[in-house]
């Protein structure tokens, strides 16, 4: 059994609310650790210092528990997302969003695991939230590259899904590396990858110039700018 994490937990009342949030903590840890498979209620609730029907008051079954956990912690990387759309300038966006998936793996307690490595990824509930927080966020990424570009939303959404991929599995191999690759200079390649990226795409009210385009053409440059 998982070791307990509060043992003086037990038998102490609590908000419900504020039990919720001890129980997805240590449901969090024990998913981690040993994957979806291998976790047992009971060792959830030895880690949260409760009996198991305690455990069973709040969440029916371990997949419910599951669920709850990845509603939770994808929830929390939308609104990362959606907090760095909210910035005014287009670069800040895009490096702002390359830093949240950044800080959402680094995060204590490794809950992108769950998002981005689950082992329960086929199940129809868990693979629903999974591609809708990818959707979500390619989306969130469609709205700047439409504002900088010619294409249809479909196209952005496309190229949307490449950029928030990028993102995400560059961050998760940054954590994998972070002795010889510092946080910051991670985002940094990573940011200005996503930017220079928007360079491939007409600007807003100019025709691709085709074959007479050249390679670093002002009239290319956006966000994809390094400048300033």
């Amino acid at each position: 059994m998982a070791e307990q994490t509060n043992p003086t937990a037990r038998g102490q009342r609590l908000p419900r609310s504020e039990r919720r949030a001890q129980l997805l903590d240590a449901a969090l840890g024990v998913f981690v650790e040993n994957g979806y498979h291998a976790a047992a209620m009971d060792d959830i609730a030895g880690r949260a210092g409760v009996s198991k029907p305690v455990l069973y008051q709040h969440f029916p079954g371990k997949l419910e528990l599951y669920l709850a956990l990845i509603d939770q912690h994808t929830g929390e990387l939308e609104q990362l997302v959606r907090d760095a759309l909210a910035l005014s300038d287009n670069k800040a966006r895009i490096n702002t969003m390359t830093r949240a998936y950044f800080d959402f793996v680094g995060q204590e307690g490794a809950a992108f695991r769950l998002i981005f490595e689950s082992d329960l990824a086929n199940e129809p509930e868990v693979r629903r939230r999974l591609d809708q927080i990818d959707l979500t966020c390619a989306e969130a990424m469609a709205e700047i590259i439409r504002s900088e570009t010619s294409m249809e939303q479909e196209e952005a959404v496309l190229v949307g899904v490449a950029f928030v991929g990028l993102a995400q599995t560059s961050a998760r191999h940054w954590l994998t590396h972070e002795a010889t690759v510092s946080k910051e200079t991670a985002v940094r390649i990573t940011a200005a990858l996503i930017r220079r990226g928007f360079g491939a795409f007409p600007l807003v009210g100019r025709a691709d110039h085709g074959e007479n385009e050249r390679p670093g053409d002002p009239a290319r440059e956006s966000v994809g700018s390094d400048a300033g």
